[in-house]
Formats: structure tokens, C-alpha cells, sequence
């Protein structure tokens, strides 16, 4: 099922794709570092918890023809906020500049939307968190806590 995994570079095209039944088992298999592990839910409960919500918009991040990553929205497409519920990158792909071009990916597909006006996530505050490169891609911290998880938020004009 694509590509071996010494193939991928940093310079592999990144793209966003549906999870059909031929790759469902092989988005579920990715996984991020062991010390990430209690940071982001696992793909597999992920795709469950996406069936049952109103306006999940989930989708596997590809390096070329090798999945990588996995990338989860709650994306009403009425709403002026969009919040980025999951995002990872398999621990064999970190570090790389996928994860970068991947979210690009994700804030052009939020953009895109005209009622759209932030686009919003949440960090445990702790060691291992993503929060250094999402505001290295331009989200802010508000100073607002979710479930105990840091809000940050991008803002469009």
C-alpha cells in the first residue's frame, strides 16, 4: 500500500485524501512518538468519534503516495470558527516539514470557506506539545483553557 517508507523526503508532495476501506487500516496503524502518545487520541477512535459528530471532516495526509498523517476538523460550514479537533504525523515522518505543508493544507481548506473567520486548536501545556509550531504556522495563545488544554487561535482577514 504505497510507497516504501524510505522513499518519502521532505521534498514529497504533500496532499490531503478521504480514508476509503483500502486505507483505513493503514491510517490506523500511524502513530506519533511514544512521548506524544497521551497528547493526541489515536486515528482509530478518531474515525469512530467523526462518524458520530454533525460536521467532522477527517482525512488521511499523504506523502506522495505514502500515507503519513492523519487530520481531523469540526468544520461547520456555517460557522465562523473551525476548530482543529486531531492532527498528527507518523513518528517516522516527524521533523520533516510534512507536518508544516500538511496544516497549509488544512488552513486553505479553512479559508476557503466564507464564513470562516478563525481557525482554532488546543495543546496540553506540557512538555512534547505542539503549541512552538502552531504558532510558528501564525496561531496565537488567547490565555483560554479548554479541559485543561491551551486555546489558540488564527484569525483570517
Amino acid at each position: 500500500m504505497g510507497d516504501a517508507e524510505g522513499s518519502v523526503t521532505s521534498q514529497s508532495v504533500v496532499t490531503l485524501r478521504e480514508i476509503d476501506a483500502g486505507s483505513v487500516r493503514t491510517i490506523c496503524e500511524l502513530s506519533v512518538r511514544e512521548e506524544q502518545s497521551r497528547l493526541v487520541a489515536p486515528n482509530a477512535v478518531s474515525m469512530a468519534e467523526a462518524h458520530f459528530a454533525e460536521h467532522a471532516w477527517f482525512r488521511a495526509v499523504y506523502a506522495d503516495e505514502t500515507p503519513v498523517g492523519f487530520v481531523m476538523l469540526e468544520d461547520d460550514p456555517d460557522a465562523a470558527e473551525v476548530f482543529l479537533w486531531r492532527f498528527m504525523i507518523d513518528a517516522r515522518y516527524q521533523r520533516s516539514g510534512l507536518g508544516r505543508r500538511a496544516l497549509e493544507l488544512v488552513i486553505a481548506h479553512v479559508r476557503a470557506h466564507p464564513a470562516s473567520r478563525t481557525l482554532a486548536t488546543t495543546v496540553v501545556p506540557e512538555p512534547g506539545a505542539a503549541q512552538e509550531f502552531y504558532e510558528k504556522l501564525g496561531f496565537v495563545a488567547t490565555g483560554e483553557y479548554e479541559e485543561g488544554e491551551s486555546v489558540l487561535r488564527m484569525t483570517f482577514e
